[in-house]
Order: C-alpha cells, then sequence, then structure tokens
C-alpha cells in the first residue's frame, strides 16, 4: 500500500512557526496600542479645545502670571510680566518699581500668552469680589499719585480723590509732587470706559 510521506519538520522549523506568530502579535499588539493612544490624544485636545471655549479672558492670563506680555491698547503698547488677575482688570509689572492696573475694557490684545487656560470658574472668592473699582478705591486711600493713560493717548498725573460706581475723581498736579492744595491745578472726573492703564509708582 502506498502512503504519502509528509516533509519532516526539525526542530528549527517549530521555533521559526513560532517566531514568527510571536512577531504577528506583537505587531497587531503594537497597531491596537498606536490607535488607543491616537484615539487618547484626540479625547484630551477635544476636553482641552471644550474647555478653551467655555473659558474667559482672565483665565488665560492667569495662566501666565510671571510671563512678559505685550498688551495693546487704543493707542499705546505697554509691556511687562503679568503680575495679577482681576476678573475685569489685569496688573502687570513693567520693571523699575512701577505697575500698570489695565481694565479689560481697554485692551485690543495681547501677545505673548501661553496656550493653557486656568479652569473655568476656578477663581478664588475673595480675587472674585476684587473688581476695577475695588482697587481703584484701594488706590484711592492710600493716596499715592498716579499717572493716568487715556484711551485717547492723553496722560495725566494726578492723585484719585474718590472713585464713583463708574468713574473717577482725580485732582491735577505735577507729576513727581504730593498733592497739596497749591499744587493741584483743576480736578477731572474720568469715566471707567475712558482709562487706557492707571501707572503707580511702587
Amino acid at each position: 500500500m502506498f502512503r504519502a510521506r509528509l516533509p519532516r519538520r526539525g526542530h528549527g522549523d517549530g521555533l521559526l512557526a513560532m517566531t514568527r506568530w510571536d512577531n504577528l502579535f506583537a505587531d497587531l499588539a503594537a497597531q491596537a496600542q498606536a490607535v488607543e493612544s491616537a484615539e487618547r490624544a484626540a479625547e484630551v485636545e477635544q476636553r482641552a479645545r471644550a474647555e478653551l471655549g467655555q473659558g474667559v479672558l482672565a483665565d488665560r492670563l492667569r495662566m501666565s502670571v510671571g510671563t512678559p506680555v505685550a498688551v495693546h491698547l487704543p493707542a499705546s503698547r505697554l509691556v511687562g510680566a503679568v503680575s495679577r488677575v482681576g476678573v475685569d482688570w489685569v496688573l502687570l509689572a513693567e520693571g523699575e518699581a512701577r505697575e500698570a492696573l489695565v481694565p479689560f475694557t481697554a485692551l485690543l490684545g495681547v501677545e505673548g500668552l501661553g496656550r493653557l487656560a486656568a479652569p473655568p470658574g476656578s477663581l478664588d472668592p475673595v480675587t472674585a469680589r476684587l473688581g476695577l473699582r475695588h482697587v481703584l478705591r484701594g488706590i484711592a486711600r492710600d493716596r499715592s499719585g498716579v499717572r493716568l493713560q487715556l484711551t485717547s493717548g492723553a496722560a495725566l498725573a494726578a492723585t484719585l480723590d474718590r472713585v464713583g460706581a463708574d468713574y473717577v475723581e482725580a485732582a491735577l498736579h505735577p507729576a513727581g509732587e504730593p498733592r497739596r492744595p497749591g499744587a493741584v491745578r483743576s480736578t477731572r472726573l474720568v469715566p471707567f470706559t475712558a482709562i487706557a492703564a492707571v501707572h503707580r509708582e511702587l
């Protein structure tokens, strides 16, 4: 009787087959891991975009405290490091012991911010209550001289006498001089909307 003879498989053939299977599964696992990583990265990016879409200007600025930025105003441009951020203002450290308080309403743009933003609604309760009016009232209380930079481009050397709900009452006097009755040339009411920045010596 004739019997078909099967080819003999040596020990090396078995190892080769196992190696091929190992390589196949390793390749499939690598592909699956790459797909999973890509999906995870896409999900993270989508979440980041969604959070940015819900964020406000203050959230972006708060993540850039200490970062040098360029702030564009209606008639000028300021350069300084973000020092503090409130609900409607940003404080810039201009260098040489000078600071500039900039209302958000005067901003035409900010350059130099990172891509990160603080989580929406994460502003601490105390800072959340310190709006522009409260900060201006603090400046008025300490009687320090300021330079009011207006949206028109004009600048006023003054001391803030009073702060209303939407304006400041500024006593105009020579720059660098304390507010004395004899030094005050006039008093001017300036609406918040006309203020581009409040420069103050530390």
